[in-house]
């Protein structure tokens, strides 16, 4: 018994050494290392391709738009935060300048609607496949509050950085710099969208497939 013993205690210890870290880097929410080109995104993370691909189905959101809106909003983050506003000429921290949070930077108030309006009430900020399709379900609503083609990044991205109301009081352009950021983000769709022609077949395949090709 004593010598089964030791055998359960070193069997034990080696599955923990080998499979917990395993098992930790699989749960890693780091950042994809190549955020500039879509196709190495999601050979990097290819979960993340099944639920954007899910939004896509479900919201009529082309791929490209929403992952170019959130390269902006946090380089694929899970855990990112907006600037820190300050006090007293600018010397002491206090709180944040907005309550956004995680990949897709949804504020609190918005995401409350997404959750009410889904009836996703798991549905977490710095999880991928959430903040997905919460940016999926924005981006239908602007086309359905003010008519904004769900292809069209540039408009899209304004609706989401000044919300429905503030784009049709034109609140963007007073902000020199936003429309700046949106062309930006206007390219980048472009040109994912353009990537992800030529690996989107390979990345559509099953599992299973995959395995035997």
């Amino acid at each position: 018994m004593r010598k089964f013993s030791k055998k359960c205690v070193f069997f034990k210890t080696f599955l923990t050494i080998v499979f917990v870290p395993l098992f930790l880097v699989g749960c890693s929410s780091t950042p994809p290392k190549n955020i500039s080109n879509i196709c190495k995104i999601f050979e990097e993370k290819s979960d993340w391709y099944d639920a954007a691909a899910d939004a896509r189905d479900k919201w009529g959101v082309p791929i490209h738009v929403p992952m170019a809106m959130m390269y902006q909003e946090s380089s694929f983050r899970s855990d990112a935060l907006p600037p820190r506003d300050y006090v007293f000429f600018g010397l002491i921290p206090w709180g944040r300048v907005s309550s956004a949070y995680g990949y897709s930077q949804a504020k609190t108030p918005t995401w409350t609607d997404y959750i009410r309006e889904t009836k996703n009430s798991g549905a977490d900020r710095d999880d991928f496949d959430d903040a997905i399709d919460f940016m999926g379900w924005f981006i239908s609503k602007t086309y359905k509050i003010n008519g904004i083609s769900k292809w069209d990044a540039y408009a899209q991205y304004l609706n989401y950085h000044e919300g429905w109301g503030g784009f049709q009081r034109k609140t963007y352009n007073k902000k020199k710099w936003l429309i700046a950021v949106a062309k930006k983000v206007n390219s980048r769709s472009l040109r994912y969208a353009k990537q992800l022609k030529t690996c989107e077949d390979e990345l559509s395949k099953s599992w299973f497939w995959k395995l035997f090709s």
